[in-house]
């Protein structure tokens, strides 16, 4: 087991009125190494706080998540950003390259965050754009790259320090389906390739059926989807 989360409680107040909005209530989830888990639901019911709270970007308001049997609320910040970096890999549905670096420069970035040492993460970053079949596009900036080139630049910056668990938020959100399908066969091979534990967000229910185990988050709390699918 890679992930327990327990009693997870997350309240929001929005409006003039300051209302109330549980979007997380008790939740309970577990999370397996090496396999391929969907989650999925409506706008807004918390799917994305989830991810966040999993990954120490948000803290619940109670509970506990539990990382090979860590609690994690027990880490400091610095801890806690160390944590992010070696064992956590993210891709959200926005890329978030940064703008001024080419290709290779934010693909290194994490690795430069922990090594310290440019030239060496310059090096594996250039290792992983290959096997990603990036290489031509390592000197490119992203304004000059497609939408799936963006995207698959940043799985392999959440690859570079080699990530325990990868956390995919809508990872196919902003793409066109000839895109799409290359992202998911890329994340499924990386599974596969890498043991790498995924754990995605999606509306895409032809997506979400695909994974391991797939879960549907309602009312505050996971329920099992429908119909899986390896």
């Amino acid at each position: 087991m890679i992930i327990q989360a327990k009693k997870i409680t997350k309240t929001y107040y929005e409006g003039i009125e300051n209302r109330k909005l549980i979007v997380l209530k008790n939740l309970d989830f577990t999370l397996s190494e090496g396999t391929i888990v969907s989650i999925t639901g409506l706008s807004g019911s918390g799917k994305s706080t989830l991810l966040h709270i999993l990954g120490t970007l948000d803290h619940p308001d109670s509970g506990q998540v539990f990382f090979k049997g860590k609690d994690l609320s027990t880490f400091t910040e610095r801890e806690q950003a160390y944590f992010r970096n070696k064992s956590i890999g993210f891709v959200f549905q926005f890329h978030h390259l940064l703008p001024e670096l080419t290709t290779l420069e934010n693909v290194a970035m994490p690795y430069l965050i922990k090594s310290t040492s440019y030239k060496e993460s310059l090096s594996v970053a250039e290792e992983l754009l290959g096997s990603l079949h990036l290489q031509d596009r390592k000197y490119h900036y992203p304004f000059q790259l497609s939408g799936g080139e963006q995207q698959r630049v940043a799985v392999a910056r959440a690859l570079i320090n080699n990530p325990d668990l990868i956390l995919a938020d809508e990872p196919t959100g902003n793409l066109d389906p000839k895109h799409s399908q290359e992202l998911i066969e890329l994340l499924w091979s990386l599974n596969k390739q890498f043991d790498t534990t995924l754990l995605l967000v999606t509306h895409d229910l032809t997506l979400a059926k695909k994974a391991d185990e797939a879960y549907n988050l309602i009312d505050g709390t996971l329920q099992p989807f429908l119909c899986t699918e390896s």
